[in-house]
């Protein structure tokens, strides 16, 4: 009998058996998108096309059988903007609130500004910014660093709650191959919903980092569940040098799921597309100057969808080279094809530009 069966008998979710156990309608990337952004139209939810192709990327067609899910895109970037698409998204969002924001190593230069954080945070009652410990020795390998860290990013207008500071807590992988739960942050079930903003840019390992990296490597607590998703001995080690590349995109997928699974409909997704560097905010004052072209905003509540669209406006964009080697060199477009095959969303969207 399941641990979570006698739960399921007596009506209760395996969410709160774990909060009581821890105390304009277009595919961006295609020729109609380019062409209106070229001359500074927006789309209308009346024109519906199919998904163009990317490399690496099957194309889906215009008849393809299944709902497509909403993401709302602006191409601004500021606080205002933020907070209106959030607005858009957050029927679900109540309770004490979890923002999972990448908040970087010291003087990293690529990470989301402060003040426009600080700006949308303050427009969610009952909300903090959650982050857990890092697998690395860096600036953030312990709470006491990472504390430090957050001062000198200027993380202090609300409270940063390292959620493994304290302990951790698995949670369920739900059609997992490689997991049946994954560690992660203990504080994570103190929450009622969580809000994911992403700074979506290119990385070392996962070709690139969206919501679902933000997630399955930043909820997953600093020593036991990262060391599951990574799957290596040695974090350090070269990207040539890591086997299975196939694999981390399959485990971080199938954490993100965990996540994901945990939440249900109290969770929503928000990429900003600025600052691309080829290497994640991990990187700190290492990260190579970005060379593509900041793209926007974009919110959902798929995470697949959400994603997915960042992929595709990245090759949507001129000067895109760099960060599409990145992606292609580490099999990145894998992240893709986990999430699909775990069910976590739908790779076939509606791009609404407001």
């Amino acid at each position: 009998m399941s641990r979570y069966a006698c739960c399921d008998k007596h009506g209760l979710s395996r969410r709160d058996l774990l909060k009581g156990v821890a105390a304009g309608a277009v595919t961006a990337a295609s020729p109609l998108a380019a062409t209106a952004a070229k001359e500074g139209k927006k789309m209308t939810t009346t024109e519906t096309m199919g998904q163009a192709p990317v490399a690496a990327c099957k194309k889906v067609a215009a008849d393809a059988p299944g709902a497509k899910a909403k993401v709302y895109f602006s191409r601004k970037i500021d606080a205002q903007t933020l907070i209106d698409l959030y607005e858009r998204i957050n029927e679900g969002i109540y309770g004490k609130v979890a923002i999972k924001l990448h908040t970087g190593e010291k003087n990293g230069p690529n990470i989301l500004p402060r003040d426009m954080v600080k700006a949308f945070q303050a427009t969610v009652p009952d909300s903090v910014i959650v982050e857990t410990n890092t697998l690395y020795e860096g600036d953030r390998f312990t709470t006491e660093q990472h504390l430090e860290t957050l001062k000198v990013n200027g993380w202090t207008f609300c409270p940063v709650d390292i959620m493994d500071a304290e302990g951790t807590v698995n949670l369920p992988v739900r059609g997992g191959k490689h997991f049946k739960e994954v560690s992660m942050g203990g504080h994570i079930v103190n929450y009622d919903s969580m809000i994911v903003l992403t700074h979506f840019k290119g990385h070392a390992m996962g070709g690139f980092g969206g919501s679902m990296k933000n997630i399955a490597i930043g909820c997953a607590d600093g020593r036991i569940g990262k060391a599951q998703v990574h799957a290596i001995d040695d974090v350090s080690k070269p990207w040539d040098q890591w086997p299975a590349k196939e694999r981390l995109m399959e485990t971080m997928a199938e954490s993100a799921k965990a996540v994901i699974d945990y939440f249900g409909k109290h969770i929503v997704y928000i990429n900003v597309m600025r600052r691309m560097s080829v290497d994640c905010d991990c990187a700190g004052t290492a990260a190579a100057e970005p060379t593509i072209e900041d793209v926007g905003i974009l919110a959902s509540t798929d995470i697949l969808a959400i994603d997915q669209a960042c992929v595709d406006l990245v090759y949507a964009t001129p000067h895109n080279h760099d960060l599409v080697e990145r992606i292609e060199s580490r099999v990145g477009m894998h992240q893709l094809t986990a999430m699909r095959e775990l069910k976590m969303g739908s790779d076939r969207y509606t791009l609404i530009e407001v």
